[in-house]
């Protein structure tokens, strides 16, 4: 029979455990950290932005040179130095979230030295107007940040790599966008794909410390303001679902096939002549800049606030070519998030929807329809649900709205599953597979206490060794899951075999900072 809890005696005992006690306090002080570095970044990126747009109005035409020229040093210095800093940051911390995963492949992608270089090379992607947000590489930062208290625990204090990992994560996103309930959904959905109890004191803990620092600098004010609802128009609202569905699905879809690098002319030139490509990706993301009058560059927060607020004047394409910019700036390999340039496309299809189907009431309607547009667009896109609706309830303090949000972004996603895989899971694969996994005895789960069965042992070497010969060429591709799909055609920024017309790359060490 279990007795019930003795309250003195539980209380005596957690009070006693001094190093207990010094462990909890190591990992706040850390999540304190990580509130500072991500508030630290947005402020950097902040400050970037405003320099490229006050270079923008002294001479619109820079950006022909501008741009390019900063993506191209962005992608050289990101290749050369700081390979685990390239993306958006969340496959990263997926990655370094594998369980026997070699502790030197897991510093590539979560550490201090990481979490810097994301960033200033961040903040550098903003200097040069690209079409990337910073709430992607927020979650790198946290991640990092948290990661490194692990060196400063004991072993038998419970809190693991993978605790702190989803903490930091999950910190990262609730500091970046003030939306604490988005950083614990995102670390369940996106991170973890489970509940993990053991570390929900730690999570929940870090994303409130993380949260009180980015409220104690920008202040409790939601991201795109405060949005009054009116009642919804069935018709529209459902072709701005399926249209942020489709778009979405074709939008993930198109991002996971230029990473892994389709057999054309342009993923052979891209493979070659890296650096050259990111220059041209740059001109043309200049070039569609100019032609939107600015409204492209950056992440897209400003367009978002002036088409809730009804003073925008943007054109009937804004979300085309803003997912072109975004489509760009991803492939050209600069390090950067997709989460509010996907806000602000799908602002854009519920913006032009409002404009079309309602005429003199479009000011009324459409607040409404961009809100279900953002969600939208960033579940098809993202494939995350739950973490869309929410980020978008808390950014537009949109309570009211909660109901028509979560079924928007619901159906938006199935949608988009039936175009496209994943997005994250499918990045995550294609680092997976370009980096060492774990030896044949980590891939074993043993049963019990025993030693491995013969048959388990024979089948690691077997796929370990298939692995290796197709990564000499004598063997064709096969369809080996995980850390086995050792030659996915995949143009990726972390084989430093790639792009030597450019220079070499240099992978990290592996070294903790």
């Amino acid at each position: 029979m279990t007795r019930e809890p003795d309250f003195l005696q539980n209380l005596q005992d957690e009070l006693s455990d001094g190093r207990a006690w010094l462990d909890r306090s190591i990992v706040m002080g850390y999540a304190v950290l990580a509130g500072l570095f991500v508030v630290i970044f947005a402020l950097m990126s902040e400050y970037a932005f405003e320099l490229f747009e006050h270079l923008r109005a002294i001479s619109p035409w820079i950006v022909l040179v501008w741009t390019p020229a900063i993506m191209a040093l962005i992608v050289w210095a990101t290749r050369r130095w700081f390979p685990g800093a390239a993306g958006s940051g969340i496959p990263q911390v997926m990655v370094a979230l594998e369980p026997g995963l070699p502790e030197s492949t897991r510093m590539r992608f979560v550490s201090l030295r990481v979490t810097l270089a994301k960033m200033f090379l961040g903040a550098l992607g903003m200097l040069a107007g690209a079409s990337a947000g910073r709430e992607g590489p927020s979650v790198q930062v946290g991640a990092g940040v948290l990661h490194h208290a692990r060196r400063w625990l004991r072993p038998a204090s419970g809190i693991g790599d993978r605790g702190l990992l989803l903490a930091g994560g999950a910190a990262g996103i609730a500091a970046a966008f003030n939306a604490p309930l988005a950083g614990v959904v995102f670390a369940i959905e996106e991170l973890s794909k489970r509940m993990e109890a053991r570390y929900n004191g730690v999570i929940i803990a870090s994303i409130v410390i993380a949260g009180v620092v980015g409220i104690a600098v920008f202040g409790n004010v939601t991201y795109f303001g405060s949005l009054d609802s009116e009642k919804l128009e069935f018709l529209p609202s459902l072709a701005v679902v399926v249209s942020c569905g489709l778009l979405g699905g074709l939008f993930s879809r198109l991002l996971s096939a230029s990473m892994a690098g389709m057999p054309d002319t342009f993923c052979r030139f891209r493979h070659r002549h890296p650096v050259r490509f990111a220059a041209i990706c740059g001109l043309a993301i200049g070039v569609i800049g100019m032609v939107t009058g600015g409204a492209t560059f950056g992440a897209g927060g400003e367009e978002v606030r002036h088409m809730l607020s009804g003073e925008s004047d943007i054109s009937r394409v804004y979300f085309l070519l803003k997912l072109i910019a975004t489509w760009l700036t991803q492939w050209s390999g600069v390090p950067g998030g997709i989460f509010a340039p996907s806000l602000s496309i799908g602002a854009g299809i519920g913006h032009d929807i409002a404009q079309v189907v309602s005429g003199s009431n479009a000011s009324t309607l459409a607040p409404t329809l961009i809100a279900l547009g953002m969600a939208s667009f960033l579940a098809a896109t993202t494939q995350a649900p739950l973490t869309s609706f929410i980020i978008v309830m808390e950014m537009i303090d949109g309570r009211p709205l909660v109901l028509s949000l979560m079924t928007a972004s619901m159906v938006a996603s199935l949608i988009s599953r039936m175009i496209s895989r994943p997005l994250y899971g499918s990045l995550k694969d294609m680092m997976m597979a370009r980096n060492p996994g774990p030896t044949v005895e980590q891939q074993i789960v043993p049963e019990e206490e025993g030693p491995p069965r013969e048959a388990d042992v024979i089948a690691a070497r077997t796929a370990e060794e298939a692995e290796q010969a197709r990564e000499a060429g004598t063997s064709p591709d096969s369809e080996l899951p995980g850390w086995k799909q050792g030659v996915l055609p995949i143009d990726s920024q972390f084989d430093a075999r790639d792009g030597a017309a450019d220079g070499p790359a240099t992978p990290s060490d592996g070294k903790p900072s």
